[in-house]
């Protein structure tokens, strides 16, 4: 059945975004819809808005978000009404070279489905009978949301919607980047270049990890002082010297893993310098397509560098949400504390510039 919902639209590049009243149609063949109750703000929305991130408006935005299912289309199995779900912006065939060998982010296929559904259609209209895009085949700063069965993760009904809705973007991304895509191992020392929402988890991610030293890098002493409170052992303010590399490098010696999770390329090239011998820098945040990243090219063979990227921690969905969410649970990692502030979507361009202001670890928009 089609259902009227408010949702949080981008109409124009570069222009604030607008909370309209769309119709979202019910699923077609495996396909669900999903009453969302809780959206993460990321910084990935905002770049869909500037068109740093180029997909096509009109496009309702929102691809970190946890719900329950309300209705499921036809040959759908593996959910049923009720269920809670968290989505996931990574499309997957399951059956090309990458899906196969575990790789799912990597799916050959998966650009099919970068503002549509995977059959190339969307299930969203707006008020005049115009399809809207969805960002990342999820549009889910919205009421209501119709995906396909892959792109949703069913999770524990015990955990907090606002939480649970983390772990579909900002949480994976910074722990995956952390256990998936670098596998650091205990005892290491490490950076973390760019302290938001991605790089808060990647500091919690290196502290369950067992890292021995972890430096923060930014240039907001509030963002900081969080990290200390997700793990940080050490904390530079980019605005108080000269060379971060040489900073993060004199502190510890050289790390052994450094993460960039701000997406731009003099940072990156900050994260490799910041490396001691035999060193990885994990690439984490997304960069303007036209941006570029120098390092010396001698480093990589007479240090045995590494410099590698890291797209939704390396994750596979269905297996580490739930696991992810599994160590919250226990107590392992910090979801609460994440959420800074939570937000009605008719605040919807408030919590946009609160992120932009640098005053939120995460803002959420959570629905009645």
């Amino acid at each position: 059945m089609d259902r009227q919902a408010k949702a949080v639209v981008c109409r124009e590049w570069g222009q604030p975004v607008q909370v309209e009243t769309i119709t979202v149609e019910g699923p077609k063949r495996g396909e669900i819809t999903i009453k969302i109750a809780a959206c993460g703000v990321c910084h990935s929305d905002l770049s869909a808005t500037t068109g740093k991130i180029q997909y096509p408006p009109p496009l309702v935005l929102g691809h970190e978000a946890a719900g329950v299912v309300v209705e499921v289309g036809e040959g759908v199995t593996d959910f049923q009404e009720g269920d809670h779900v968290v989505s996931s912006f990574i499309s997957m065939c399951g059956k090309c070279r990458q899906c196969v060998r575990g790789r799912p982010v990597l799916c050959e296929h998966a650009r099919k489905a970068m503002f549509t559904l995977p059959d190339g259609t969307v299930r969203t209209k707006d008020s005049q009978g115009e399809p809207l895009n969805v960002f990342g085949a999820c549009g889910v700063m919205a009421e209501y949301a119709t995906m396909h069965v892959d792109n949703c993760v069913k999770v524990d009904d015990k955990v907090p919607m606002q939480n649970a809705a983390l772990v579909g973007c900002a949480v994976m991304t910074g722990v995956g980047a952390v256990f998936n895509t670098a596998k650091l191992e205990p005892g290491s020392r490490a950076a973390v270049f760019g302290i938001g929402g991605v790089g808060l988890n990647a500091i919690q991610g290196c502290a369950t990890a067992g890292a021995e030293m972890i430096v923060a890098v930014d240039n907001n002493d509030r963002k900081l002082a969080m990290a200390r409170e997700f793990g940080a052992t050490h904390t530079v303010n980019i605005n108080e010297v000269d060379d971060p590399a040489r900073a993060v490098k004199k502190l510890t010696g050289g790390v052994d893993y450094a993460f960039e999770c701000v997406g731009a390329g003099p940072v990156v090239e900050q994260a490799y310098k910041s490396l001691g011998r035999g060193g990885t820098a994990v690439v984490v945040g997304v960069a303007d397509p036209k941006d570029k990243t120098s390092v010396t090219t001698l480093t990589l063979p007479a240090d045995e560098r590494t410099l590698k990227g890291s797209w939704l921690g390396s994750a596979r969905p269905q297996h580490d949400f739930p696991r992810i969410l599994g160590l919250y649970q226990a107590g392992k990692l910090k979801l609460d504390e994440l959420i800074t502030r939570t937000y009605p979507i008719e605040d919807a361009a408030q919590a946009f510039d609160d992120m932009v202001a640098g005053k939120n670890a995460r803002g959420v928009i959570v629905f009645d």
